[in-house]
C-alpha cells in the first residue's frame, strides 16, 4: 500500500471513531432521539404543618423505558429549613431526600397508583418524614412578629446517578440511551412548581372603604350552582396575613384550608366550598367587619347553604373569629378554635344568644398562648350558656373543648394545636354536623 492510500485509509478511520464517539456519547442511538434531561420540575403537598416538595418530576426527550429506572438512579437533596425551629440562615443547609418511588408518567404529576405508564417523565416521590423539603419561609419582621410566605425559588436539586434508556422499538433490552448517568453534576429546579391542591384555588380580592382584603377560594370540581354547599371560612394565624408580598400563603403554610377538599381528612365524601381570606393585620374588630362583608358577597355570588357557613381557626384567626362572631352571631352555623387567643364576655354571650356551637383546642404546653387562653374561652362560653337558662347537658352539646400533651403533636410546635386537631377526622365530622336553622 503507497504512502498516500495508508494516509486515507488512516483518516477514514478516525472519521468512523470520531462518528461512534458522537453516537455514544448520545447514548448510542445514532443521532435520531433526543437526548438528556429536558426540564425538573417540583411537586408539592400539604401535609399536617405546611407545604413541602414532595415529588420531583424529571422530563426527557423521548419515551422513557421504566424498566431503567430505580430509587437508586436519582439524589433529591433539599434545604433543611423549618420556618418554625431555624434560623433563615439555614435555607442553604442541604440534605438528601428519602426516595420512595420512582415511576414513568405523560405529564409532570404524581399517580396515585404509582405505577408507571408511556411517557416522557420520571416521577421521584420523596419520603414526608425526611426532615427537609418544606417551601414556606420567613417574609418579612415589621414588628417582633414575622410573616410567612412560599419561597419563589426553591432549593431544590436533583442528580442523576445512573443512565436513562429509552423504550426499545421491539420491545426488547433496555433501548437507547436517553440521558447517562452524571453522579457529579446537581442540577437546579427548571421549572415552576406543580402545587398539589393549591393551584386548583382561585384568587380574589374585596376592596371596602379604601382596605383590601385579598383571599383565595375553592369550588368543588362539579360544582353545580343549582346545589347548596356548606362554606368553610378558613382564618389563618398572624404570620400568614397578608403582608404586601405572600399572598397565597395562607393555603400553604398549614393544613386547614386543603384539608377539607381531602376524604383523608374530612371522612367525609361531602362536597365544600373554601374560603381562606388574608387580612392585613390593622385589629380583630375592623377585620371582622370587613370579613364579614366578603363573606356576605360571597353567599350571594355563589351556592352557599346559609345554615352551613362554618370557621376555623388557627391561632390569630381566633381574634378574627371571636369578633365575627359578635358582630354577625347570626352568620355561623359553628366554630373551630385551635390554639388560639381567650374570648371576652361580650363575644361568649353573644354566641350563647346565638346557640351556637364552638370547639375549642389548646396545647397544654403552647409555648405563645398560654393554655389558660383555651381553659378561658371555654369557661367563659359555658358560663354565658348557663346565664341563658341552659342546662349541663345541653352546654355540653355546644362548648367542646379538647387539649393536647406534648405526644399528640407529630411536629414538636405546641402552638400548632391545628396539628392534632386536623388529624381527628371526629372533630371535622362534628364540625360539618352542624346546622344554623334559623339561616336556612
Amino acid at each position: 500500500m503507497t504512502l498516500r492510500k495508508k494516509a486515507v485509509a488512516l483518516l477514514a478511520a478516525a472519521a468512523v471513531l470520531s462518528t461512534a464517539g458522537a453516537a455514544n456519547a448520545q447514548g448510542g442511538n445514532g443521532g435520531g432521539i433526543t437526548t438528556g434531561i429536558q426540564s425538573i420540575t417540583p411537586i408539592t403537598e400539604v401535609y399536617t404543618y405546611g407545604q413541602r416538595v414532595s415529588a420531583v418530576a424529571v422530563e426527557y426527550g423521548e419515551i422513557v423505558n421504566p424498566d431503567s429506572i430505580d430509587p437508586s438512579t436519582y439524589t433529591v437533596s433539599d434545604t433543611v429549613y423549618n420556618f418554625r425551629f431555624n434560623p433563615i440562615e439555614d435555607l442553604t443547609k442541604m440534605a438528601d431526600r428519602t426516595i420512595t418511588n420512582v415511576y414513568t408518567n405523560s405529564r409532570a404529576h404524581t399517580r396515585f397508583d404509582q405505577r408507571s405508564v408511556t411517557g416522557r417523565y420520571v416521577i421521584i416521590e420523596l419520603d414526608p418524614a425526611d426532615p427537609g423539603g418544606w417551601t414556606v419561609i420567613v417574609s418579612k419582621c415589621p414588628t417582633f412578629l414575622c410573616t410567612v410566605k412560599v419561597n419563589p425559588d426553591l432549593p431544590t436539586t436533583l442528580t442523576q446517578r445512573k443512565r436513562i434508556h429509552a423504550k426499545p422499538g421491539n420491545g426488547n433490552g433496555l433501548g437507547p440511551v436517553l440521558a447517562p448517568g452524571t453522579p457529579h453534576r446537581v442540577r437546579a429546579m427548571t421549572e415552576e412548581p406543580v402545587n398539589l391542591l393549591v393551584d386548583e384555588f382561585t384568587y380574589g380580592s374585596y376592596l371596602s372603604g379604601g382596605m383590601v382584603l385579598p383571599y383565595h377560594y375553592h369550588l368543588p370540581k362539579n360544582y353545580n350552582p343549582t346545589k347548596r354547599y356548606p362554606l368553610m371560612v378558613v382564618l389563618p394565624g398572624h404570620g400568614m396575613g397578608f403582608d404586601g408580598d405572600n399572598t397565597g400563603v395562607q393555603i400553604a403554610a398549614d393544613i386547614p384550608a386543603v384539608a377539607w377538599l381531602e376524604r383523608k381528612w374530612t371522612g367525609s365524601d361531602e362536597d365544600v366550598i373554601v374560603l381562606a381570606p388574608q387580612n392585613q393585620r390593622v385589629g380583630a374588630a375592623a377585620e371582622a367587619e370587613l370579613l364579614i362583608k366578603l363573606i356576605d358577597q360571597f353567599v350571594d355570588e355563589y351556592s352557599v347553604d346559609p345554615s352551613r357557613i362554618y370557621t376555623t381557626t388557627v391561632s390569630y384567626g381566633s381574634q378574627l373569629a371571636w369578633a365575627a362572631f359578635e358582630q354577625r352571631p347570626d352568620l355561623f352555623a359553628a366554630g373551630l378554635i385551635t390554639g388560639g387567643f381567650q374570648i371576652n364576655e361580650a363575644q361568649a354571650a353573644a354566641v350563647a344568644e346565638a346557640e351556637m356551637p364552638v370547639y375549642v383546642t389548646h396545647g397544654v404546653n403552647d409555648h405563645l398562648l398560654n393554655i389558660s387562653l383555651g381553659r378561658n374561652s371555654r369557661d367563659a362560653l359555658q358560663a354565658a350558656h348557663a346565664a341563658q337558662g341552659k342546662g349541663e347537658q345541653e352546654i355540653a352539646g355546644l362548648v367542646r373543648y379538647t387539649e393536647y400533651e406534648n405526644d399528640a403533636f407529630s411536629l414538636p410546635d405546641y402552638h400548632a394545636a391545628y396539628g392534632p386537631t386536623y388529624e381527628d377526622r371526629s372533630i371535622l365530622k362534628w364540625l360539618l354536623s352542624q346546622r344554623n336553622d334559623s339561616a336556612s
